[in-house]
């Protein structure tokens, strides 16, 4: 295995390796004191990455993927400082900004990274299948630091789980200099906003990524902030130190289902993995939360046995319609606006959530979230109407 693919493993793994993760909503909740201002940490993380979205991917792609990836490992650091800070509302939005600027860096560059290194090698054809490796380690990250976060959390407080996660983002920034530059990334010296407007109508001139960008938007938006604000839910049945427990069943289905990715995939195709992954979603959340029980936090974990799937089939067939010199650039410009929707959709569910229930909001945003199935369909729809290539 190439040394970029070893280490972007290990890298996801320590990147991820976030012993406060299951509980995040209600230490932020805790510390601010409202879920509105709770979500709106996460707001913060996604607005600031928007907007530094696109100037990070233009920067690697014109400076290269390795530099990138360091900038990223200590922004990383630094936020998850004032996130063990804490104290105040303020002092999490300022670790809220540098998580967005992290998250900015690895966005695009990442995937651009592993795409880049197997086409060295004419091997970019095996990204779903390195992708899904590669994203399993993110799962069994959070699975194991939930599983000692749970321990911890029996005596501990939040506060505590906070301050060790601060450790594996340390490694993260070693490692971050171990990575090589790929020498088929071709990097232009040009005109920056040349480079992007050229990014941006190749969206325009492209349908069916245009679809893949939508529904890309709409997946982060809707199903992250649901994923995020799970434990909210979960915290009305359970106590605060079994949550963690139910992120468990969720990170080994994620785990199962990356590993299993390019198999599933190749046997079914990216499209159906898609449809299925939402349908299920959707019917599973919808009758947990409907009739809440102690076994709600296991069926909604159960979902993530199609997580890894979708979103390597997603991912992949959006990189087989980027261009070569603008991969990062482009995967910018569609997490941009997916980051702002994010934004704006985690504050809303906040607000529903003080102002209803937790479990009026999650039902609200199911409803929701049948856009993504719609979009899917169509896709399916503009897929199959087009030539196919002969054997």
């Amino acid at each position: 295995m190439n040394s970029n693919i070893r280490l972007l493993s290990w890298f996801n793994f320590f990147t991820d390796f976030k012993f406060y993760a299951p509980i995040a909503i209600l230490y932020f909740a805790q510390v601010s004191g409202s879920f509105a201002l709770g979500m709106g940490i996460f707001s913060i993380v996604t607005i600031s990455s928007a907007f530094l979205e696109i100037p990070t991917g233009i920067f690697s792609d014109k400076i290269g993927r390795h530099k990138t990836i360091i900038l990223g490992g200590l922004a990383a650091v630094i936020s998850s400082v004032f996130y063990a800070i804490g104290g105040s509302f303020l002092i999490l939005a300022i670790g809220s900004f540098f998580l967005g600027l992290c998250t900015a860096f690895y966005s695009g560059n990442n995937d651009a990274l592993l795409y880049d290194t197997l086409s060295e090698k004419n091997e970019q054809h095996k990204f779903g299948e390195f992708y899904g490796k590669i994203s399993k380690m993110s799962q069994i990250a959070l699975g194991i630091s939930a599983a000692i976060g749970a321990i911890l959390l029996i005596k501990g407080s939040f506060s505590v789980l906070v301050w060790l996660s601060v450790i594996p983002q340390v490694f993260c920034l070693l490692i971050s200099f171990w990575f090589k530059e790929p020498t088929v990334n071709s990097r232009k010296s040009g005109n920056i906003y040349a480079h992007l407007k050229e990014a941006f109508f190749g969206f325009m001139h492209n349908p069916k990524l245009r679809l893949l960008s939508l529904s890309s938007i709409l997946g982060y938006g809707f199903g992250e902030v649901s994923y995020q604000f799970q434990s909210a839910i979960y915290n009305l049945v359970w106590p605060a130190w079994a949550i963690p427990i139910a992120k468990i069943f969720s990170n080994i289905g994620a785990t199962i289902s990356f590993h299993f990715s390019g198999k599933t995939i190749k046997k079914f195709g990216e499209l159906k993995m898609l449809l299925a992954g939402s349908i299920y979603g959707r019917i599973i959340t919808t009758i947990a939360v409907i009739y809440p029980t102690v076994l709600t936090p296991v069926l909604m974990s159960s979902t993530s046995l199609l997580f890894g799937s979708t979103v390597v089939a997603k991912n992949s067939l959006m990189q087989k319609e980027f261009r070569q010199e603008q991969r990062a650039t482009m995967g910018s410009l569609d997490s941009f606006v997916g980051s702002l929707f994010f934004g704006l959709v985690a504050f809303c569910l906040g607000l529903l959530a003080d102002e209803l229930s937790p479990i009026m909001a999650l039902l609200i945003l199911q409803v929701f979230q049948l856009s993504i199935l719609v979009v899917y369909i169509k896709l399916f729809k503009y897929h199959r109407n087009q030539p196919q290539p002969l054997p």
